[in-house]
């Protein structure tokens, strides 16, 4: 089974050996509310940890979403942009965003395992 990781800005990452598929997570997708659109990075391009990696618009508000981790998009999830909605319904699964083939796997030691991120958002509510 991959081992899965969450940021601060409520991303996760599945990683299965050198790729992880990316997404944002369940808490992030309720606090957005309906999503209408969502904007992937191209295959090909070099992310950054922390660095712009896309956009998520809901009814509500517009959100950056990051990279998780440095390395190179190596796939997207193409269903999303005539289904935004697939987010909505399973964030933490068929609404993955894209897969990176990570660069630097020890950027991963910077993240959240689960515990640690359900902590981090119930000390935010």
């Amino acid at each position: 089974m991959a081992d899965i990781y969450y940021t601060k800005e409520h991303e996760w990452i599945s990683v299965d050996g050198e790729v992880g598929t990316v997404g944002i997570t369940k808490h992030a997708a309720e606090q957005l509310g309906d999503i209408v659109f969502v904007e992937l990075p191209e295959v090909g391009a070099q992310l950054e940890q922390g660095g712009e990696a896309g956009v998520v618009e809901s009814v509500k508000a517009a959100s950056d979403m990051y990279a998780p981790v440095s390395g190179e998009v190596v796939e997207v999830n193409e269903e999303l942009e005539g289904e935004p909605g697939k987010v909505n319904e399973d964030p933490e699964g068929a609404g993955w965003f894209f897969k990176v083939k990570l660069s630097n796997p020890d950027e991963l030691n910077e993240l959240m395992d689960k515990a640690a991120y359900e902590a981090f958002v119930a000390s935010e509510a």
